[in-house]
């Protein structure tokens, strides 16, 4: 039997041998040439994932770095967090500890933040920067992005934060068009990476915003990345192996085609939920806000969630989640994120039911 444990949890997810490999490449400086090439060479594809026209920024760190860099950033009056799950919840939490006014927008977890709620919220006046998880990767809900763009257009001097972790490169999310001001994402979930990157752009909106703010320290300071972003270097020491594997990651993408990317993981998903009503489960996450990344599904069935992991994990080598804070037990979640395949999920659907 394989020692191997494969990760269909919602991050860390599984990496591919030919993405471990990129990160044995040989070491280079973070100061010379084949740097610069290496990092100038991946920019285009990046920006069009991100569907944006500006630079996009490494960060040797994981993606709550980048959401607390945001707030640093951005936030000179008061920051309004949308929370509906654990990550979304304790965004407010960091809000506070970065020592920013902040407002909670609180919902129900497994309810979508919905587009009225953030009008509402915004027209007291209060607020001049809003936080959004686009997936919440804790409850498998998908929060209507587009509506609540719409929403913030109508608020000018509100900068909009978008996390877009478990999310980007699933489905298509234009940045430019949409009018986001931080779009990021780390590199442990749908890009099938190890932890230890993150990846963000900011409108020059933000930025302009951001040069005003004295307090927003220096490793996340979104005007040292763009100082250092015109030379193709980053404000600090880079994590080289995590760039080297993102190239190749982005070669992978390409190759597939970002439409073809995205249409299979909306099959999957669908492939997953379709198991999900035949085993008389339900979703936690309503009708039309569900994740297409992952499923969170409800234990209305009542089984014993931890002892089904462990015998997953021994008799097939496989591992998914036993459900996220308030909710472990109570809740399980699947995810089809990354590189796998039809044949890859029927297998693990396939060992999910001869434990079960």
């Amino acid at each position: 039997m394989s020692s191997h444990i494969k990760l269909f949890i919602p991050g860390p997810i599984e990496v591919s041998e030919k993405t471990f490999r990129a990160m044995c490449a040989p070491m280079i400086g973070h100061r010379g040439g084949e740097f610069k090439k290496l990092y100038a060479g991946i920019q285009p594809r990046l920006q069009e994932l991100f569907g944006t026209k500006r630079p996009v920024f490494l960060s040797t760190s994981s993606a709550w770095g980048v959401m607390e860099g945001s707030i640093r950033n951005l936030t000179k009056k008061k920051v309004l967090n949308a929370m509906c799950g654990a990550f979304s919840d304790k965004w407010f939490d960091v809000s506070q500890r970065c020592g920013k006014e902040a407002g909670a927008l609180q919902v129900p977890w497994g309810s979508a933040v919905l587009p009225d709620l953030v009008r509402e919220a915004l027209s007291t006046g209060e607020y001049d920067s809003f936080t959004l998880i686009h997936n919440e990767t804790s409850c498998g809900v998908r929060n209507p992005l587009r509506e609540i763009a719409a929403v913030l257009r109508d608020f000018p001097d509100v900068m909009f934060i978008v996390d877009s972790v478990s999310s980007f490169s699933t489905e298509a999310i234009p940045m430019d068009e949409l009018g986001i001001d931080v779009l990021l994402t780390g590199s442990q979930k749908a890009l099938a990476m190890p932890p230890g990157l993150a990846l963000f752009s900011v409108s020059e909106r933000a930025m302009q915003r951001a040069a005003t703010v004295p307090d927003r320290g220096y490793y996340f300071d979104f005007v040292e990345f763009a100082k250092n972003q015109e030379q193709d270097m980053t404000p600090s020491t880079p994590v080289i192996p995590l760039i080297n594997a993102l190239a190749s990651k982005l070669d992978d993408i390409f190759t597939e085609g970002v439409e073809a990317r995205h249409a299979r993981h909306a099959a999957l998903n669908a492939q997953v939920h379709d198991w999900v009503k035949a085993r008389g489960f339900d979703f936690f996450a309503p009708e039309g806000y569900r994740s297409v990344s992952l499923t969170c599904v409800k234990n209305n069935r009542e089984v014993d969630v931890a002892a089904w992991i462990k015998n997953l994990r021994e008799k097939h080598r496989f591992v998914i989640d036993g459900g996220y804070g308030k909710i472990k037990g109570k809740t399980f979640r699947i995810s089809n994120m990354g590189d796998e395949t039809h044949e890859t999920i029927a297998e693990l659907l396939a060992a999910l039911d001869d434990t079960l």
